[in-house]
């Protein structure tokens, strides 16, 4: 297959303030023809060249055109024999793969795909269920970087950080937040990920562009929905998902399965759109599934995918004729992607095939043979021609290869993503935050205890012990609200944090300081509404101080239960693990907290230092007693002090800055654990 190359052209459009002029080589310089390319990227391809004023004309150049090149890719993952729940044997497994013992354990995906696609272009990677789209376009996209074998190059430069932030990655799955509106969605993605020294009014407007660009107008004040929620369709939801990632301009946009889910009509449109991006001058490259026969001759070139091996690469209009050529034919009228995935499959019903075939056709060993056949047949004819031609093309311009290795800083301040983040944040979980059964069972819980322990007192050991054991299921009742509140939080969001840090929108720490600060606001609030009711139901003391002081007893119960929730859900990030685990360790924290049991053997007591509970539990007896208050004054024995009670043999009375100093440090150092082991655990995910 021959691809034509034009002589080097000399571009003298550009004005003498931005570029001067310069020569380029070549049409792409990985031997792409020209006419592919829109006359409106011609004249804007280098627009982004001049280093010096790209930061300053953010908001008017064209994406820093991208000439992708990949060659001889392959991807092998572990199959599942090889892996194991024993942490020990997963080392040496890992350590024996690396080593290359343990070949036959691994499992080869992608086995040798080579291509290359430029600025204007767009590329449909089309297969059967299961043959590597997905993987091969997450290998571009740098989602995958562990074994991978290969070339790939962007401007002849490999991936690296810099790459990175110039490339847009749709997912087929559409990832945003359900509660926010379209226009908040665009929004808040803007003011993240656009430039500092554009002004709110420019991304404002960007936003508005992008709205009208999409056909968003009619759903832009729509909640985006999903799961239980009520929002907007599946053509808008998608158009919003590529709204948010095309904001920023980036020059290499990758969609996973763009069209899933939607009617002829919307996925034309969206095709559609995807032209007019390509246009701008990106290079657009999506998997596809089974696209009309209109949609198909839109695509500028194909890569054909059967169980891993390519089985077709080229532009789309030259398919049909390279698969004449080589004897496989429709019987009937059929729509090109059918044809092709039919091929691809090994299903020749209603496909002329060559002579050699028809003995075996409709046996169950055919399949296997023509799939092997045409992998042969791409191995002898398009993929030496397609290696020679990129082999021998000019390397893309040094400008180039220079201006895709800047390194783009950080869009924002740390203080400026957090005031971002959490305005998101908190509008994003408000309705959590003030949900109606939260607060009746808060009310409720408080009304019920108050009317248990009515006006309770402390004249007798019968009635401490009472007010006690009340003082005791409030730190249950508050742990396990806090901890179960907040052991959720990073496992729902997993797939939304992950598709974000890919994506370097926002420091981890801004994010995590965001959650814990807003996540505080229910932990707080409700405590206050419960004990502004039961503190005088129940007949505690009847002073300031001591209600404030309680109240700041159990609010520090609470925030300490929230990081250790944070902890428990960060380490696991599984929905189904992390409550498992919270509710095993809370188990331990009650049992050791204090009160069911005061004497704990030695060899177990060290347990009990590990509870918050049972500081907690202590701090709020100190608060609530005085060691020298009296009681018991009715007895035969006469008055007695309340530290001589057996319900505080091992509490002493007076004091209390210990408890809250140790409470104090171990809710922060939660919160320390479970933001080491987010990061640990977010940069080891893939969506």
């Amino acid at each position: 297959m021959e691809i034509k190359r034009d002589d080097e052209i000399e571009v003298m459009s550009l004005s003498a303030p931005t570029m001067g002029t310069m020569q380029i080589a070549g049409s792409t310089g990985f031997g792409h023809n020209i006419e592919f390319m829109s006359q409106a990227y011609l004249r804007n391809r280098y627009s982004e060249i001049d280093l010096e004023d790209e930061s300053s004309n953010t908001n008017k150049d064209h994406p820093l055109p991208i000439f992708l090149k990949f060659e001889d890719v392959e991807y092998k993952v572990r199959s599942s024999q090889a892996s194991s729940n024993n942490p020990v044997k997963s080392v040496v497994s890992k350590v024996a793969t690396q080593l290359n013992m343990e070949q036959d354990n691994c499992k080869q995906i992608l086995k040798g795909i080579t291509g290359s696609i430029g600025p204007g272009e767009i590329l449909a990677l089309m297969g059967p269920s299961g043959s590597g789209k997905t993987t091969l376009l997450k290998v571009i996209g740098g989602r995958l970087l562990d074994n991978v074998e290969g070339k790939i190059t962007y401007n002849d430069i490999p991936y690296n950080a810099a790459v990175k932030r110039r490339i847009g990655f749709v997912t087929q799955d559409d990832v945003l937040f359900p509660q926010l509106t379209v226009e908040e969605t665009l929004v808040f993605a803007a003011f993240l990920r656009l430039p500092s020294n554009m002004s709110q009014q420019q991304k404002y407007a960007r936003v508005e562009m992008i709205v009208k660009e999409l056909g968003l107008e009619r759903c832009r004040h729509t909640r985006i929905g999903g799961g239980f929620v009520k929002g907007i369709s599946g053509g808008e939801r998608k158009r919003t998902s590529i709204g948010h990632e095309i904001l920023v301009d980036p020059s290499l946009l990758l969609l996973d399965e763009p069209t899933s889910g939607l009617d002829s009509t919307s996925a034309n449109r969206l095709l559609i759109i995807l032209q007019g991006l390509a246009k701008a001058g990106r290079t657009i490259i999506t998997t596809i599934h089974q696209p009309s026969s209109r949609m198909f001759h839109m695509f500028d070139k194909i890569l054909l995918i059967s169980e891993g091996y390519p089985v077709y690469y080229g532009k789309a209009r030259e398919s049909m004729e390279y698969f004449s050529s080589l004897r496989f034919i429709p019987e009937i009228p059929m729509n090109p992607a059918e044809f092709l995935l039919d091929l691809a499959a090994g299903q020749v019903s209603d496909i002329n095939v060559p002579g050699d075939f028809l003995e075996t056709r409709g046996s169950p060993d055919s399949e296997k043979a023509i799939i092997e056949f045409l992998q042969l047949k791409y191995k002898t004819q398009l993929e030496p021609k397609e290696k020679e031609e990129n082999h021998k093309t000019t390397k893309t311009s040094e400008h180039l290869q220079l201006a895709i290795q800047v390194k783009r800083d950080w869009t924002m301040t740390w203080w400026e993503q957090f005031m971002v983040l959490s305005k998101r944040t908190f509008r994003e979980r408000c309705k959590d935050y003030f949900d109606k059964l939260r607060l009746v069972q808060a009310l409720g819980v408080a009304v019920l205890l108050g009317l248990l322990w009515w006006k309770s007192k402390i004249d007798t050991e019968a009635h401490l012990r009472d007010q006690v054991g009340l003082l005791f299921y409030i730190c249950i009742f508050w742990t396990s609200s806090s901890i179960f509140g907040a052991v959720y939080v990073f496992p729902f969001e997993k797939i939304y944090l992950v598709k974000e840090r890919k994506a370097d929108m926002y420091r981890l720490s801004v994010y995590y300081v965001c959650s814990t600060l807003c996540d505080m606001v229910a932990h707080v609030l409700y405590p206050t509404f419960f004990m502004l009711i039961l503190y005088f139901m129940a007949g505690f003391k009847r002073t300031i101080p001591c209600f404030f002081l309680t109240l700041f007893a159990i609010l520090l119960v609470a925030i300490t239960s929230q990081g250790a929730g944070e902890l428990f859900g960060a380490a696991v990030l599984s929905i189904k693990r992390s409550g498992m685990v919270a509710s095993l360790l809370l188990m331990l924290f009650l049992l050791t907290g204090g009160y069911y049991v005061q004497h704990i053997p030695k060899f177990m007591r060290w347990l009990k230092y590990l509870s918050f509970i049972y500081y907690g539990f202590r701090l709020l007896l100190k608060v609530q007693y005085s060691g020298d208050e009296l009681y018991e004054c009715q007895s035969q024995g006469g008055c007695r002090t309340l530290q001589s009670s057996p319900s505080f043999n091992a509490v002493n009375l007076n004091g209390g800055l210990e408890e809250v100093w140790i409470l104090l440090a171990m809710a922060l150092a939660y919160r320390l654990c479970a933001y080491f082991c987010l990061r640990r655990r977010i940069n080891i995910c893939t969506l």
